[in-house]
């Protein structure tokens, strides 16, 4: 009866006032439909993927978007789907801010005056700032973790800025062999271990040359452990650099 694909803005308003009304059918419908919406907030939130099966935030998000039906109203003057991510950003932050006692900043809607509300230009403005602001802080987050694991093959980021080659020939080349590293299980278990390159055994497996593995061989573990770690950032670097 209720087709799989997006549904039109102003049906979505209708079916939200019907589940505001009592339609537990509708109610139900539209938390299965929205699954993968509610998944990709709470996942920009933790920036990595999101497991709703497994991970605790999926489940916050969902309860928020539940309570998001039931407050929305569209004399705000936001669609539905805008107000129900705010509410499951503001949800997920304070999870985050409260069981992971991460320093999170107090959620852009907590913030904003209720008479703001209908004034959607400017709510987008602070909006944005809000998501700067939350991908700064994540970012250096990263990079401290970063800092740590180089520490344990005894590297430092600022010996990377020194080491990293010049040419981007050589900078994806040195990529596709970190990326060869990571994707081979012995390999791999070798620099976890040891945490270092296994020289000559990668040389027969890659098209580069045991010279020039040796004096890549620092930048070489400095990819691999961003391949090997949850690095939201630093790995859409390598893509950007890689292509």
């Amino acid at each position: 009866m209720m087709a799989s694909q997006p549904l039109e803005e102003m049906k979505l308003h209708e079916m939200v006032f019907s589940a505001q009304q009592g339609d537990q059918g509708i109610q139900n419908y539209l938390l299965k439909t929205y699954q993968p919406f509610i998944a990709k907030c709470v996942s920009e939130v933790c920036k990595r993927y999101i497991d709703p099966k497994r991970d605790d935030e999926y489940s916050i998000g969902l309860f928020a978007f539940n309570e998001a039906i039931l407050a929305f109203s569209p004399d705000k003057g936001s669609s539905f789907l805008s107000f129900a991510k705010l509410v499951i950003k503001r949800k997920v932050i304070d999870y985050i801010r409260q069981i992971k006692r991460y320093p999170v900043a107090v959620s852009i809607d907590e913030e904003l005056e209720e008479e703001r509300m209908n004034n959607p230009s400017e709510i987008n403005a602070v909006r944005e700032q809000y998501y700067q602001e939350q991908d700064a802080w994540y970012r250096k987050q990263e990079i401290l973790d970063y800092q740590q694991k180089l520490r344990t093959y005894k590297l430092s980021l600022e010996e990377l800025t020194k080491i990293s080659p010049k040419h981007k020939d050589a900078r994806k080349s040195a990529i596709q062999v970190a990326k060869q590293l990571f994707d081979d299980p012995e390999l791999k278990e070798y620099v976890e271990r040891k945490k270092k390159l296994p020289i000559k055994v990668l040389a027969s497996k890659v098209d580069v040359s045991k010279k020039t593995l040796e004096r890549n061989r620092k930048f070489i573990l400095a990819l691999f452990i961003v391949l090997n770690e949850d690095y939201v950032y630093l790995k859409d670097y390598l893509k950007g650099a890689s292509s």
